[in-house]
């Protein structure tokens, strides 16, 4: 599969085109310009969707091109700690020891805080190598180097796999936080 049909950037560039070409199917009243309008619009909606697939398996993000990321070991670490902060604050409050239940709390939290800092690092670098990768693959092209080129795009591949596993991450949390 093509970078272009997982490209969010593609996916814009194809929704401008149908609604220019619908433009012009309502002003000549061609049915098939109105068609090829609708085609246009369903592939752009499709290559959207793709571009923000990611799927993620433990500590690891995989996304629709094929890249495969680790999640900054914070990330893991800061969510083990919440986890075992829970559990202290629950059973200290269930065999009555203040001691034990603060410990949770305040395990929890710092697992929170160490969380969304790997987060905060390993969106930093994603959005940094998708940048990179995209200059870096454009000089590439310019210049004529095929080997670079794809380098670039693996390297742009990755930080967008990157950069969609904390997404994932964050969506995740959001949601659990709106059905408590």
């Amino acid at each position: 599969m093509s970078d272009k049909d997982t490209s969010t950037l593609q996916s814009y560039v194809d929704s401008a085109t149908s609604a220019v070409q619908s433009a012009i199917g309502s002003i000549t009243g061609n049915a098939a310009d109105k068609d090829k309008a609708e085609q246009t619009k369903s592939k752009a909606q499709a290559e959207n969707d793709l571009s923000h697939t990611a799927a993620k398996v433990g500590p690891a993000t995989v996304s629709s091109s094929g890249a495969v990321t680790t999640d900054n070991p914070d990330r893991t670490q800061g969510s083990w700690n919440q986890t075992v902060g829970s559990g202290k604050e629950m059973l200290g409050n269930l065999v009555g020891a203040e001691g034990l239940k603060q410990q949770g709390i305040d395990q929890n939290r710092a697992g929170k805080e160490q969380e969304a800092q790997g987060q905060l690092s390993d969106l930093g670098s994603g959005v940094t190598d998708r940048a990179k990768g995209a200059v870096g693959g454009a000089l590439a092209g310019f210049t004529g180097d095929r080997e670079e080129q794809e380098k670039r795009q693996a390297q742009h591949d990755a930080g967008k796999t990157q950069q969609r596993g904390v997404e994932a991450d964050l969506q995740k949390q959001a949601d659990a936080q709106q059905k408590s």
